[in-house]
């Protein structure tokens, strides 16, 4: 049961084959089972999950019309509140917070009928890339449990990859859905900026922040991704306009005639060998389907890392300046004639981990007095020439493709002292953070150096999230037919050693 696709499971749901308290019981005894290992987990509302499904099963046995994925359990990302449910960001300043309201997110989900089962693991704040800077340790990929599943979305891919949960939800500032989706073997899309409201997803970097799903398949991650987006008047970064149809997108699967390009500083050198081939399988395949290939020049993206490294510490710099022990959260050092500074000081100081000081600090001296323009200034403009960049690209191109991620899933602890190092692992999902577009990830196939997923990226202008859904469902039910069914099904139950 629970190794099915959400489609599936609520094709079975609509039947009577199954009720969404079993399903929802068969998850939470998966996650008992294997989340001592995994890790994906930071906190499993077995009661309110319940509660949830025997609600959806009451309204359906009364003939209620209801969404397709009501019953559907889900694993959500420890950055969007719930109201009373115990929200950390992953980090010891908010540990033990429970917010008083629900994320636009949450509410929606709800509205579904969609059965949350609890929270999942992250990078601290989302500041990461392989969820080794969560206040609560590290979570493990199911394909290998002596790997990372990528961050700092790495607890809901992993939740996903490891049948804890059919969907999930995830943010992505700088990649953070698209390249665990890719070094777990599932798929996770970046909507487009402003499509999913961010009101009660707690900030890292305003700008380019943003929710969005993760599904076994490109069809079910549309239908999540149809749940999600819709204007909210509470975010005033919202988009009030009509959205795309990505469901029948998903379904349509027909890239006859389309143009597609392959970005020039997105491939190549620097690229383990396994994670290019499969690339250039899956361009192939598209070629066969009807596509056309052709490659399109994107010089600025040589730039887009360090523009990226001041654009987005900086913003945190100033997000984070609200957890000051003053109203929430962590409070230490609260002697008597302690004063606020110091009291401010050493809550900072215990909450927060070395990732986040590493890019407080960082940020704030990017917008310190005389430095400003030099740095963030200069950061700014070549957003604005990325920007450029992908207007000129998509006027040759319906969409445009990438490998993911330069590498496969990497080592714990490998890159963990050589920030560097990690960051480079975001070198080809920064670009669509900047520029606010589209971006998503599908499996490729296994690399052949160590039989690890590998992570096609599919690019889209903004509004124009469907384009995805179409290229991404051809080129997935492509390969499917080739292996014999999808990647995830290849998986082993829990792979590896920790």
């Amino acid at each position: 049961m629970i190794n099915q696709t959400a489609a599936a499971m609520s094709e079975a749901l609509v039947k009577g084959e199954v009720t969404s308290t079993q399903l929802t019981q068969a998850h939470l005894d998966r996650i008992s089972d294997v989340d001592t290992s995994v890790k994906a987990f930071l906190h499993v509302d077995a009661e309110g999950a319940l509660a949830q499904a025997a609600r959806v099963d009451a309204d359906r046995s009364s003939g209620k019309k209801l969404h397709p994925l009501a019953g559907i359990p889900l694993a959500l990302k420890d950055v969007l509140t719930q109201d009373g449910i115990p929200t950390t960001a992953g980090s010891k300043i908010l540990q033990g917070w429970k917010p008083q309201y629900d994320s636009t997110v949450v509410s929606k989900i709800k509205e579904a009928g969609i059965v949350i089962l609890g929270k999942t693991n992250m990078d601290e704040f989302a500041m990461g890339s392989s969820t080794e800077n969560s206040a609560y340790g590290p979570t493990f990929n199911p394909w290998d449990l002596s790997r990372t599943p990528g961050g700092s979305s790495g607890g809901s891919a992993a939740a996903v990859s490891a049948f804890e949960a059919p969907l999930a939800i995830g943010s992505d500032t700088g990649g953070s859905i698209r390249q665990p989706a890719a070094l777990t073997g599932i798929v996770g899309v970046r909507p487009t900026y402003g499509a999913v409201s961010r009101y009660g997803l707690i900030a890292y970097s305003s700008s380019l922040d943003q929710a969005g799903p993760f599904g076994r398949t490109v069809l079910d991650t549309a239908l999540l991704h149809d749940v999600m987006a819709g204007h909210d008047p509470k975010d005033a970064t919202s988009i009030n306009g009509k959205f795309p149809d990505v469901v029948s997108a998903a379904q349509k699967r027909d890239v006859k005639g389309l143009k597609i390009g392959v970005i020039k500083q997105l491939q190549g050198e620097g690229y383990q060998k396994g994670v290019q081939a499969r690339f250039d399988e899956s361009l192939q395949v598209l070629a066969s389907l009807g596509a056309e290939i052709i490659e399109v020049d994107c010089p600025s993206f040589e730039y887009a890392l360090a523009a990226y490294y001041l654009i987005a510490p900086s913003e945190c710099s100033s997000n984070l300046a609200r957890f000051d022990a003053m109203r929430y959260g962590l409070r230490v050092g609260d002697s008597d004639g302690a004063s606020a500074e110091a009291v401010m000081s050493a809550t900072r100081n215990a909450g927060f981990g070395h990732e986040v000081k590493r890019r407080i600090i960082l940020g704030a001296y990017a917008l310190s007095s005389g430095y400003y323009d030099a740095y963030y200034g200069s950061a700014q403009k070549i957003r604005t020439l990325i920007i450029q960049d992908y207007a000129k690209a998509f006027a040759q191109a319906d969409v445009l493709v990438s490998p993911t991620a330069p590498t496969t899933a990497f080592k714990i602890g490998e890159k963990s002292n050589d920030p560097i190092a990690m960051y480079l692992g975001d070198v080809a999902t920064i670009p669509v953070n900047l520029a606010g577009i589209c971006g998503m990830s599908l499996p490729a196939g296994l690399a052949d150096e160590d039989g690890l997923p590998v992570g096609f990226q599919i690019m889209a202008p903004a509004m124009c999230d469907d384009r995805l859904y179409n290229v991404g469902g051809a080129l997935e039910a492509a390969l499917a037919s080739q292996w014999g069914g999808h990647l995830i099904s290849k998986a082993p139950a829990l792979g590896g050693s920790k």
